[in-house]
């Protein structure tokens, strides 16, 4: 056989392998037959006839990251800020991706500006800081109804940053340096009124002790005078009472002695002479000039002059 026998077969053997196409996992292909749409070809190996058939795009399913150019916006208040933005979408039906719009990518960009000008021109410049999460809440939501035709869905929608203008700028910094300013007075105001208060309340409470001192002071030595007022009187009326027993004793023990010693009468005689010349001496000493009158032989006599003369004085 000869070399031309052999070139049907190697003409097949061509086609046949033309004809095969690898699908890798994560990726979709599309077929036309004559230049309409025939089918999506699955992950693996694939026919497609030759000349027949042709593989027109090519696309991964994996979720994808569009990276949105800084864009110039303009607030409720009529402020200039420049935004940016970082999309995040997937593709989720080749067919309507690839027939629906031309060039997919540049139209997303587009769509997320048109909206983002949209979003920010409704709020003022203080609201686009702290409603960052709702912005992008908002722009997810409009992002995947408007580009569900389209044949992908948006996963997640991020600003990342809110830049104003360098005037703008400026015009903040000065706001919020008057505020740190307005506050920190606000705030030595309210602490040295605070100051003030407690150590008038400290004061006040210093008084209040200092009388409630004094007042039990003197309630303590009020308290301590009548209680040695008490013990004078108890001490005198103790002293009175053991000197009248005392006496009453004496008496009673002399009366004892005269009775049981008859002779002791003439002893106590010349006692009381002697206590009576004494007294005799003091009379004669005195200013006013008593005279006492006693027998010296009686000595009741004597005691009852005695006595007398004492009271006298």
């Amino acid at each position: 056989m000869n070399a031309l026998s052999f070139a049907p077969l190697l003409l097949a053997a061509l086609l046949g392998l033309r004809s095969l196409r690898i699908t890798q996992q994560g990726n979709s292909v599309l077929v036309e037959r004559l230049g309409t749409f025939s089918r999506t070809l699955k992950p693996g190996i694939n026919v497609v006839v030759p000349f027949l058939e042709k593989e027109v795009s090519r696309q991964s399913l994996k979720e994808r990251v569009l990276d949105v150019p800084p864009q110039p916006c303009i607030t409720k208040d009529n402020v200039s800020i420049s935004v940016d933005a970082v999309i995040y979408w997937q593709l989720v039906d080749h067919f309507k991706s690839y027939y629906a719009v031309l060039n997919m990518e540049a139209a997303l960009v587009n769509l997320v500006l048109t909206q983002l000008r949209s979003e920010v021109g409704l709020m003022d410049l203080d609201q686009t800081f702290s409603a960052r999460q709702a912005i992008n809440d908002r722009l997810l939501q409009e992002l995947d109804a408007a580009t569900d035709p389209w044949g992908i869905k948006v996963t997640r929608v991020e600003l990342r940053e809110l830049l104003p203008s360098p005037g703008v700028t400026a015009a903040m910094e000065k706001q919020m340096t008057a505020e740190r300013r307005k506050r920190a007075t606000i705030l030595d105001s309210e602490g040295e009124q605070e100051a003030a208060i407690n150590v008038a309340r400290g004061r006040a409470e210093a008084l209040v002790l200092e009388k409630e001192a004094g007042s039990r002071a003197v309630v303590i030595n009020a308290e301590a005078q009548s209680r040695a007022v008490v013990i004078d009187a108890e001490a005198t009326a103790q002293q009175q009472k053991m000197l009248a027993e005392a006496r009453g004793q004496a008496a009673t023990t002399l009366a004892d002695v005269l009775q049981k010693h008859p002779t002791a009468a003439e002893a106590l005689r010349l006692l009381l002479a002697k206590d009576w010349m004494t007294m005799g001496e003091q009379l004669a000493q005195a200013k006013a000039g008593s005279v006492l009158m006693v027998d010296p032989q009686s000595p009741a006599s004597l005691l009852t002059a005695l006595k007398d003369l004492q009271q006298q004085s």
